[in-house]
């Protein structure tokens, strides 16, 4: 699979995660997480996946600081419930990173490390995505924001096209919507006009 070459620049997400290090899944339980990781789960490169990106990245930023922040030692919520518009994406993404999962998750080892429950839809006291240390409990909210980075006003005329199916309008289409993307990730990785954090007590 050849991705579009701007993923190998988007900022990596560094984690440590406990339980990989038990398992000797990895022997430091330091895992780097890469764009193209959420690509490979969602199956393909857009706005709402680049935004939950940004949002995890900026959330361990707030939560941890300079610290390597600890993969499944993060409550989430997510105000939208699971099925509403792109939030089961959102949570897909979010789930990858931080280890948060919902009632599927893994139930933990020993009374350690489990991942079931820490992901929540439909948390009507959240404003926005929601993470929450659970060793400090020090709470942050994240807000994603793509509209300052608007689409190629292009694609209005192109989307039919791609759709029909020819090959150089698809090839056109979706270079237009990479760039999007790339801007998004690359130019307004650190914009607090389309990441912002606010940290609630």
């Amino acid at each position: 699979m050849t991705f579009p070459a701007f993923f190998d620049d988007v900022p990596a997400i560094r984690v440590h995660d406990g339980l990989a290090r038990l398992l000797g899944t990895a022997a430091d339980g330091v895992i780097t997480y890469r764009y193209a990781d959420a690509v490979r789960l969602a199956g393909h490169s857009c706005p709402t996946v680049a935004g939950a990106w940004l949002s995890a990245r900026a959330g361990f930023r707030a939560l941890y600081g300079d610290d390597l922040p600890q993969r499944g030692g993060v409550r989430v919520s997510l105000p939208d419930t699971e099925d509403a518009g792109v939030t089961g994406v959102i949570g897909q993404v979010l789930t990858l990173v931080t280890g948060a999962a919902g009632a599927g998750g893994f139930k933990g080892l020993g009374g350690l490390h489990a991942r079931k429950d820490l992901l929540r839809y439909g948390d009507a006291s959240a404003g926005a995505l929601r993470m929450r240390r659970m060793d400090t409990g020090e709470t942050v909210e994240v807000t994603f924001d793509a509209s300052p980075v608007p689409a190629d006003p292009e694609m209005r005329v192109m989307i039919p096209l791609a759709l029909a199916g020819g090959m150089e309008a698809v090839a056109r289409f979706g270079a237009a919507w990479q760039e999007r993307v790339r801007r998004l990730l690359i130019e307004h990785a650190d914009d607090p006009a389309v990441v912002s954090v606010r940290p609630v007590t």
